[in-house]
């Protein structure tokens, strides 16, 4: 019966400790979800060859030494698309003349559809610096290998929509990624962040 009991003891000692690691792990600070890392950060980026909605070609090679957000989206999309690209045109303008430094892509997941002159027209709405980028579907799909990023083609009747990673992707001057901006976070978070990348 004494054997028991100090075994009995034993195992509530134990669950003790257990929990109080817990509390401590749960209570130890954190980073915001959309600040953690998206898979192997390191492999993150690399070579494009795309088209902007002036006709240009566009290249990787043309962002080196600028810090650059990335997202990638659809101009027939109903919700997500355009108001992450608002929420970035009132980011720009919050951020003033360090705007200037910074290059916004918006990579379509939709070339069938969102031609050069689609986007032109699309991208009216929004900041004047903002790029849009389009050409063959291997090479869209490069680049959305590039960032590990998601897009499928959903039917809808005698249409389609897209399902695609809704995240921004920031990236530094040196052509490394940076973090993320989720456009669900409080517009002071979004700000900070980009106030940081284009201070780097």
């Amino acid at each position: 019966m004494k054997r028991l009991r100090w075994i009995l003891w034993g195992l509530v000692l134990v669950a003790g400790a257990a929990f109080a690691a817990l509390l401590v792990e749960r209570d130890r600070p954190r980073p915001p979800a959309a600040m953690q890392p998206v898979g192997d950060v390191a492999e993150l980026g690399g070579p494009f060859a795309l088209t902007d909605q002036d006709g240009r070609a566009v290249s990787e090679r043309d962002l080196a030494g600028r810090p650059y957000a990335v997202f990638f989206g659809f101009t027939h999309c109903p919700d997500v698309c355009p108001t992450t690209l608002y929420g970035l045109t009132q980011m720009m303008a919050a951020l003033g003349p360090d705007a200037d430094r910074l290059r916004v892509l918006f990579v379509t997941v939709d070339p069938a559809r969102d031609t050069v002159g689609q986007l032109k027209l699309y991208l009216s709405s929004f900041d004047p610096r903002i790029t849009a980028l389009t050409g063959p579907p291997d090479a869209v799909a490069g680049m959305l290998g590039n960032f590990r990023a998601y897009a499928r083609k959903v039917p809808t009747g005698d249409s389609y929509t897209m399902d695609h990673t809704a995240l921004v992707y920031l990236m530094g001057g040196d052509g490394r990624f940076v973090s993320t901006l989720d456009m669900h976070e409080p517009p002071d978070i979004q700000l900070g962040k980009l106030q940081r990348l284009v201070a780097r």
